[in-house]
């Protein structure tokens, strides 16, 4: 046994009349203990599916390839040396659940909820069988890991969600077998552009569309709602943002790593209010995790000042048809000059180009006051924050908020 010893964070603990919840830990797997669970579910074949699609997606080929070649490839920067070192101790604990059991009274933490790393990865691989097994596989690792440690300890399942119908799938059997409480969803889902499948599908590796599963997607994804409702677990975010538009930086992991999180959970929650599931299922809480919260005050605020401008009724203030035409003709003959004398009639604006024009962008979230605003977005998220991110203040400023709230 470690000798714990007392700390900040301790002595800390010591002064608090309530529990300390660790709600997004992390553990470090073995690539070899991950590979041998592969191999029970999937086989060798599969197993070899699946590392080769992981090599590729983890950034290992950039340390095969030279600078040229990186640039020829547009291979991002992957994470490095992104684990504890100088204290060995704090690797170690990151990796053995029961170490980590026996120090969390020292970390001043009473119950944590531990989330992968390489797990993070799994819902990603390209072939959905390979992918499938590897998200079962991890999860039978991980039951296996943390089995005894359940006072203190939760790891979460890794639920892959290419589709609605894999995802129930995974999180039956993770719930429902497997005895675990959190399910983590990976909430950006790469999909191929349809017209570079056709013409180029070997470049569909650069040029693909993101999902963010509740907006826009080419599947219904309410089932899956309605199934963490059913078994009454939250959804709990965790996509990655880095490689993804200008996070492709071949040389700096810093460049595509700052704010990764944040972007990630800015596009899943702008998509659950667009798409009006906050609406439809007004009960079921939705974590944002390591993403900070400075992010969704500003969405917030955002969603409130563009739904005065352009939601149903805002909107028609910038209807074309209500444009007095001979006034505005009279004006540019006025003012124009040699430039735009009698031009008053040909900007694009001055028309409606599409029958999609003025529709109301709010519609599916059922927004008909700043109030209904706040109710789809405030009671349902939470976000996952840093201890030592300054930017959680804002959370809690009543001034900067619409409707005096306070974010969860």
């Amino acid at each position: 046994m470690i000798k714990t010893k007392a700390s900040p964070s301790s002595e800390l603990r010591k002064r608090l009349d309530h529990p300390v919840i660790d709600t997004d830990g992390h553990m470090l797997e073995l690539s070899p203990v991950i590979f041998d669970y592969f191999k029970q579910v999937g086989g060798p074949e599969m197993t070899e599916e699946a590392f080769t699609d992981l090599r590729l997606r983890d950034g290992l080929k950039w340390y095969e390839m030279d600078r040229t070649d990186h640039r020829r490839h547009n291979l991002i920067r992957p994470a490095h040396w992104a684990a504890p070192a100088e204290n060995t101790l704090d690797l170690a604990t990151a990796m053995l659940p029961k170490l980590m059991h026996e120090r969390l009274p020292e970390m001043g933490i009473d119950y944590a909820v531990v989330y992968p790393t390489i797990g993070f990865a799994l819902p990603d691989i390209k072939d959905a069988d390979a992918r499938r097994a590897a998200c079962r596989a991890h999860n039978l690792m991980m039951a296996d890991m943390y089995r005894g440690f359940e006072d203190r300890l939760t790891p979460a399942a890794v639920i892959p969600c290419q589709t609605p119908g894999e995802a129930i799938e995974e999180l039956d059997y993770a719930i429902g077998e497997l005895n675990f409480k959190v399910p983590m969803f990976i909430n950006l889902v790469r999909r191929p552009i349809d017209a570079v499948e056709e013409q180029a599908p070997e470049m569909s590796r650069y040029a693909f569309w993101i999902d963010t599963l509740a907006y826009d997607s080419i599947y219904d994804y309410d089932p899956l709602w309605q199934r963490c409702m059913d078994l009454k677990v939250p959804v709990t975010a965790h996509a990655v943002g880095q490689g993804m538009h200008m996070r492709r930086s071949i040389s700096n992991y810093m460049y595509n790593q700052i704010g990764h999180f944040a972007d990630a959970g800015h596009a899943f929650a702008k998509s659950l209010f667009f798409g009006g599931v906050t609406h439809r299922f007004p009960d079921l809480n939705f974590a944002f995790l390591e993403c900070g919260v400075a992010w969704g005050a500003s969405l917030i605020c955002d969603l409130k000042e563009r739904w005065e401008k352009r939601g149903a009724t805002g909107i028609q203030q910038l209807n074309p048809e209500k444009i007095d035409r001979e006034l505005l003709g009279s004006l540019f003959e006025q003012y124009g000059g040699e430039v735009l004398s009698g031009r008053a009639q040909q900007g694009a604006f001055l028309r409606k180009v599409s029958e999609h024009d003025g529709e109301d962008d709010f519609a599916a979230a059922h927004v008909n006051s700043v109030e209904d605003l706040l109710e789809r977005l405030v009671p349902n998220f939470y976000y996952g924050c840093e201890a030592d991110d300054r930017m959680n203040a804002i959370a809690f400023d009543t001034r900067l908020i619409p409707g005096g709230s306070k974010l969860n």
